[in-house]
């Protein structure tokens, strides 16, 4: 008995709904719309299409399995190698950033400063860890500087090879060695050029408890080890089998490669290995994992005595998934085609929705100009009654003409909204708007601000005119310091926003929470790069740094006072004359209005007031 007379004989309410329905036979596309001899050719089609590999696959030579088992082992050591070398590179990056942004951030005298370079370190220490100590050494080779536990002040590097590599390459970074302290460490220099034409090398010392951290803890099948060697072979980190640091391991050294590596070693008297290897860019190091071949390999030899019977019940399965999905498939496509016109019909409404969207820019562009003309007749109107006493006297018809002319404004207004889709902002020298710019810099958080229930409190003097700055750098000023405050604020808070002359055309902007405060000890090292009290929490310590440097640039000065808490305010100094420009325009004077956001859960409004 064919399959379709078997399911039809199947209860009603058991057969799918397209079972039943007739075949179309008219039109030219009438085949789309025989269901059930599309059902009838998916399960055939698509039961052969997924049997007949897994049938192939499973008769496949056992020695061609092996070696796509043995490719993806490969394949997985070469990811993690590549994993590792990244996270290695990354940690060496990183401490070679923040040196390189040391000698960027500061001149030769502030590193030469005793006191700001063990400041420096400490920030090291708490930002990075790892850190050791740290020197200056000029261009004779001569450290002028030092801090850390050991006697090197005025030691002589002139002579060292390190010393030559760091002014060939400007970046140097050394093998593993023991040194006066007796524990594996590594060196990091830098080489930084004055503008006299001399130069200095910055020099800090890392150990290698992170390297070893990060090999630790991965996770390697087949007894698997990870460890870094050098370009000789000796051992930059532990190794379980092969020896402790600064011994030579007992295989060979892989030939160099620019890209992640791994191989195959045979071992006579011994049991083959895999080895994946990564060259880490400028740097001595070599990486490199090792794994026990005959382990790795252990898995495939247990499963391929289960393969047969999982080769039935997948048949099986797959047989059963196939019924399934093709009839639910087809029973969807006869839905489908049952709603067709009813979204015929949807679609034909939203075309006229999408009409009357378009009408209504249009509208709004075509409205302007009667209204224009309905506020100038307006305004004669009021003129003529104005001019004849018996008409101005009447409250009734000015008011009246008042109406019409406030209305008017009103729908102008709205159009104007509707219009305003982008505002261009100027990045350069440009006539600014201090209110303007804090406002629109409240802007971004007025949602948070919203959400946390923070009362929001803007004053800005109304003798403050309209001067010449670097509106971005302003509005980056401003999101900074607000970005600090909410983050001090808890829910419910106060901040207040207040700007006022100054003398000598200064102005001064006050920015003043009543958030957790800051203590006296941290309150010294707030302005200085990789300083933070959140780190655990995602600070980065280079906010307020960057915001300092902003404030100069503009030739301001920032300052800031805090009571542990209770609240802390920051005070700017911004000058009208712009230090890019060295001009001042007195034109343009704002008024100065008192604004308050007041914002509760769930409700943001702004009332104005002067």
């Amino acid at each position: 008995m064919p399959l379709h007379e078997r399911l039809s004989s199947i209860p009603k309410k058991f057969r799918p709904y397209f079972w039943d329905q007739p075949d179309t036979d008219t039109g030219p596309f009438k085949y789309m719309f025989a269901f059930r001899r599309i059902w009838k050719w998916a399960v055939l089609l698509t039961s052969g299409a997924s049997l007949l590999p897994l049938i192939i696959i499973t008769a496949i030579d056992y020695n061609v399995t092996q070696k796509s088992n043995e490719s993806e082992i490969l394949l997985r050591t070469s990811r993690v190698v590549s994993n590792t070398k990244r996270s290695i590179s990354f940690f060496l990056a990183e401490r070679k950033s923040a040196l390189e942004f040391i000698v960027h951030d500061n001149t030769f005298e502030e590193l030469n400063d005793a006191e700001n370079l063990a400041t420096i370190l400490k920030n090291l220490k708490d930002a990075f860890g790892g850190f050791g100590d740290i020197g200056v050494i000029d261009a004779s080779g001569r450290q002028q500087t030092y801090f850390g536990p050991y006697k090197l002040h005025g030691a002589d590097y002139s002579e060292q090879p390190w010393f030559k590599k760091v002014l060939d390459t400007g970046v140097y970074i050394s093998d593993v060695f023991l040194g006066f302290r007796h524990t594996p460490h590594m060196v990091i220099a830098i080489k930084h050029d004055l503008p006299d034409g001399s130069f200095y090398v910055l020099r800090a010392t890392v150990d290698t408890e992170r390297f070893n951290e990060q090999l630790s803890g991965l996770e390697l099948s087949g007894r698997g080890q990870a460890f870094i060697v050098n370009s000789q072979g000796i051992l930059q980190t532990p190794s379980r089998d092969h020896g402790g640091v600064l011994e030579k391991i007992s295989i060979p050294v892989p030939e160099y490669s620019s890209k992640t590596r791994v191989i195959a070693l045979d071992q006579p008297k011994g049991e083959s290995k895999i080895i994946g290897y990564a060259y880490i860019a400028d740097t001595p190091f070599i990486l490199m994992i090792v794994k026990q071949k005959g382990e790795l390999m252990a898995p495939w030899r247990r499963t391929r005595v289960k393969l047969i019977g999982f080769l039935a019940i997948s048949v099986i399965v797959i047989l059963v998934v196939i019924l399934g999905f093709a009839t639910y498939l087809v029973n969807t496509m006869h839905l489908v085609d049952q709603k067709r016109i009813m979204t015929l019909h949807r679609a034909e409404y939203a075309n006229k929705l999408a009409s009357i969207g378009r009408l209504a820019a249009g509208v709004a562009h075509e409205i302007n100009n009667p209204l224009a003309i309905i506020n100038e007749k307006a305004g004669l109107i009021k003129d003529f009654f104005t001019i004849k006493k018996q008409y101005g006297d009447d409250p009734l018809l000015i008011g009246l003409v008042d109406s019409i002319i406030f209305s008017v404004n009103r729908c102008g207004t709205i159009t104007r909204r509707l219009l305003s889709f982008a505002r261009h902002v100027d990045v350069s020298i440009a006539p600014v708007d201090l209110k303007d710019v804090i406002h629109e810099v409240l802007g971004f958080l007025v949602k948070e601000a919203e959400y946390r229930c923070i009362d929001i409190r803007v004053e800005v003097s109304e003798d403050i005119p309209e001067f010449e700055s670097d509106r971005g750098k302003l509005q980056q000023i401003f999101l900074n310091l607000v970005n600090n405050a909410f983050a001090a604020l808890s829910d419910g808070g106060r901040l207040d926003i207040t700007a006022r002359m100054e003398k000598g055309s200064k102005v001064r902007v006050i920015v003043e929470d009543n958030g957790c405060g800051i203590s006296e000890e941290n309150l010294k090292h707030i302005f200085e790069p990789f300083y933070s009290t959140r780190t655990k929490k995602g600070g980065t310590g280079l906010g307020l740094s960057i915001t300092y440097g902003l404030v100069k640039e503009i030739g301001g000065w920032i300052d800031v006072t805090s009571v542990e808490g209770t609240g802390t305010e920051f005070h700017v100094i911004i000058p009208l004359v712009s230090k890019e420009k060295g001009r001042n325009q007195d034109e343009g004077t704002i008024g100065g209005r008192r604004d308050r956001v007041c914002l509760n859960p769930g409700r943001a409004s702004l009332s104005q007031g002067n």
